[in-house]
């Protein structure tokens, strides 16, 4: 073993944000690097929001993704908003969180049933799942449903929303309205508690990371459509001060950059989330984290799905809540005037931290755009992670030791995660 090199190499990483592979190259039985390729070519979204009006980046940017456009849009709104020097009133910020719960909701739902729940199960996939555990395939879809349904009453459609924009929304929901969508909420209420118990009874490895952890926090409630941003190494700063904080550098297998936090790796997403705000949790909600065995805080990668499941909990609550005391608005938007300056917004997406930059000029034209996605912020912690998930299982043949990969990159990221079944092994340096 000491005179081999062995290489694991899957070739095609497909549905991240872009195309990746992943490559780890042990030599003289020590893992000597892992490596996320992240290949896509560049897609120029901050090149070509350069020139437009400060009112286009929330359409735009929602493009980004397919799975969370309502995030795009929003952490543009903040951005936009900040420069502008304008605050939305309180029913229209409260509707912009509801909209949000809806994206976890489905969200998270997603990635749980369909792409998470059968590594802990023994599947290949969510179909062949569905053979033996149709319940659970079905309340996912149900969930995913209910969450979609709150994104088209408020946002106008569930894929890329047309109803947000800077100052508010075009058009504000009916109570009648929302009494539906209230209704397949509370049905989905009992299903979003029943996956947590049942997540809560599958086994996970005990393992933990060291990663600083990096989330938005606010002191009033748990924090989802804004904040300031908090670290656990006891760092507090406002999303002006992320440019300080973090850095982006790029790497030379991948063309999607890395992040840093003061030089360090550092992860974003449920777990710093729950980490960090989990006294913020509904009381409810941390009954049911208890319930399945979460503490105040989680650096188990393996268990991000309990905290999943815990936030769609939240989510769910949080959204009946909003909806009870919903009054429509006096008026669907805030009057918006442009002028000079740079904005910096932030919200949390359901993998992790999104930051939006803008520098607008006095006629309100977008001159530069700093978009710092999710995926970004955590591949160096990801890599990090399966240098040592494999370090730790050298005795596994190659095709074991490729699942376990796939399993470990599964625990960070919906996009990436949907893309693992369909990878291909090769192994040189026998």
């Amino acid at each position: 073993m000491s005179s081999r090199i062995r290489q694991l190499t899957v070739s095609s990483l497909a549905r991240v944000e872009g195309e990746g592979g992943l490559r780890v190259t042990v030599g003289d039985g020590r893992v000597d690097r892992a490596e996320l390729h992240i290949y896509e070519p560049p897609r120029f979204f901050e090149a070509f929001l350069r020139g437009r009006d400060y009112t286009e980046p929330p359409d735009i940017t929602a493009r980004i993704c397919g799975i969370c456009p309502v995030a795009y849009q929003t952490s543009a709104c903040n951005a936009v908003e900040q420069v502008c020097g304008i605050e939305l009133d309180p029913p229209l910020r409260a509707l912009r969180r509801l909209l949000y719960c809806g994206e976890w909701i489905a969200s998270h739902t997603l990635h749980m049933h369909l792409l998470h729940i059968p590594d802990f199960l023994g599947y290949p996939d969510a179909i062949s799942m569905s053979a033996d555990h149709r319940e659970l395939v079905e309340r996912g879809l149900a969930l995913k449903k209910a969450g979609n349904t709150l994104l088209e009453v408020v946002g106008g459609r569930s894929i890329h929303p047309i109803n947000i924009r800077v100052g508010g929304f075009y058009s504000t929901p009916t109570r009648a309205a929302l009494r539906i969508v209230a209704e397949a909420l509370r049905r989905a209420q009992d299903h979003a508690v029943d996956t947590a118990l049942r997540v809560g009874e599958f086994e996970f490895p005990d393992v933990e990371f060291d990663h600083d952890l990096l989330a938005a926090v606010t002191p009033d409630r748990y924090a989802i459509e804004d904040g300031d941003l908090c670290t656990s190494t006891g760092k507090a700063f406002p999303p002006s001060a992320f440019g300080e904080h973090v850095t982006e550098h790029q790497v030379p297998h991948s063309t999607a950059l890395h992040a840093r936090l003061d030089g360090e790796r550092y992860l974003t997403g449920p777990l710093a989330r729950y980490s960090l705000n989990s006294h913020s949790l509904s009381p409810f909600a941390r009954e049911v984290a208890a319930r399945v065995g979460l503490g105040v805080r989680c650096r188990n990668p393996y268990r991000s799905i309990l905290v999943r499941a815990v936030e769609v909990v939240y989510a769910v609550e949080e959204a009946l809540r909003l909806i009870e005391e919903y009054e429509p608005p006096a008026r669907a938007s805030v009057p918006v005037s442009p002028r000079a300056g740079i904005g910096h917004g932030i919200s949390e997406a359901p993998r992790g931290l999104l930051y939006h930059r803008y520098e607008l000029d006095a006629d309100g034209i977008v001159r530069a755009a700093d978009i710092v996605a999710p995926t970004a912020q955590n591949q160096p912690a990801i890599e990090e992670d399966l240098r040592r998930v494999v370090a730790e299982h050298l005795h596994l043949d190659d095709a074991a030791l490729t699942t376990l990969c796939e399993r470990t990159i599964r625990n960070y990221d919906p996009c990436i995660s949907c893309s693992a079944h369909f990878l291909d092994l090769e192994v040189v340096g026998r």
